[in-house]
């Protein structure tokens, strides 16, 4: 599969990105299987032998199990611990937490921000996260506090690039505004069902 620079970086990355968004079977954690989780690591590691090297999730896929999964895929496969490329995301909070009748909503503070990137390390049982991604536009972040945790994240070194998913451009030059680090990529969804 042909390789390319991911935006102006120096990360090889294959054309095509292998989306784990339902790598559990089930967007329920609490219905994945222990046959779908080694079902979920054959497909990573077959993707891989496929010729993929770049991963894209999320710690909201399966609420964090995707990650789980891809973690126990780079144990069992050592090439793949090797070339893959990982991206994942953070910014959307589910319900119910931190507390009992809180809403599903999106969360860009800088607390939330390195909390949900510690999470995904843990889970993925790696040091650093290639592309990290703020997952959809928080209309009510506050560019200095998104500043702040991705200044924290790059200096303590658990993130080599960060990047967006579904901005428009005046969010991304408004972010961008208050970044020391320059964004990476603005990931927008493509499919059958939303093509523009």
């Amino acid at each position: 599969m042909q390789q390319i620079n991911l935006g102006k970086s120096t990360l090889k990355v294959t054309r095509l990105s292998y989306g784990c968004w339902r790598i559990a079977g089930t967007w329920d954690s609490n219905r994945v299987t222990p046959q779908a989780r080694t079902d979920g690591v054959q497909a990573i590691i077959t993707a891989h032998e496929s010729g993929y090297t770049f991963f894209d999730l999320a710690d909201i896929y399966c609420d964090g199990v995707a990650e789980e999964i891809f973690g126990q895929a780079l144990l069992k496969s050592k090439g793949l611990r090797r070339a893959a490329v990982i991206a994942t995301k953070c910014g959307i909070r589910p319900p119910n937490t931190p507390e009992s009748g809180t809403p599903y909503r999106y969360d860009f503070s800088s607390d939330y921000i390195i909390k949900s990137c510690n999470s995904s390390l843990k889970r993925l049982g790696v040091d650093c996260i290639d592309l990290y991604q703020l997952h959809r536009p928080d209309y009510l972040m506050d560019p200095a506090e998104v500043a702040t945790a991705f200044t924290k994240l790059k200096k303590a070194g658990k993130v080599k690039h960060f990047g967006v998913s579904n901005f428009k451009p005046s969010q991304v030059a408004t972010l961008k505004s208050a970044l020391k680090q320059p964004l990476l990529v603005n990931q927008v969804e493509i499919s059958l069902s939303q093509l523009g």
